[in-house]
């Protein structure tokens, strides 16, 4: 693939969402997988490791198209202290998936349709709910904080608070 010189507007749609520019560079491109494109903003290390520890990494980096309610790595410092690290544990691996698929709707699904949602079935199974609060986009209680940083196979809408399916 061609080296794409980034514009302004990919450094200023970059510096909005939070991302690295060249991140913006590499998806708006089309290049980046949801998993790199992720990887490349800097503040998905987490859910980064979370993939792996699941073995989803390989499954998000797949055809798709997939969209990701992709929380930062803010969001899983706010769970309850250990939370992350006994998630991470291989014993825990199917209770880890649940969660990371809970996140994950197949199709690609763009801000313009997610305002027109009331709800979403997840890969996992279950429905998460879409509301419209104040002008922010809510799925459950996490607000979503970026959406549309396009990837290869689909489409990542940041949010603020992880989502727990109900058990």
């Amino acid at each position: 693939m061609p080296l794409r010189i980034p514009t302004l507007k990919d450094v200023t749609v970059a510096l909005t969402l939070g991302l690295a520019p060249i991140a913006a560079c590499t998806s708006y491109a089309g290049g980046a997988d949801i998993v790199d494109t992720a990887v490349s903003a800097g503040n998905f290390s987490t859910l980064a490791a979370a993939l792996e520890a699941a073995d989803l990494v390989d499954t998000l980096k797949g055809d798709g198209p997939f969209t990701v309610f992709a929380p930062t790595d803010a969001a899983f410092a706010a769970l309850p202290a250990g939370t992350v690290e006994t998630l991470l544990k291989p014993e825990n691996k199917d209770q880890l998936t649940a969660i990371l698929t809970y996140h994950v709707v197949p199709g690609k699904v763009m801000s313009g349709d997610v305002v027109n949602l009331s709800s979403a079935t997840t890969v996992n199974g279950a429905d998460v709910a879409v509301t419209v609060m104040n002008g922010k986009v809510m799925i459950n209680g996490a607000t979503v904080t970026a959406v549309d940083v396009a990837a290869s196979n689909g489409v990542i809408h940041v949010i603020d608070t992880v989502l727990i399916p109900n058990s």
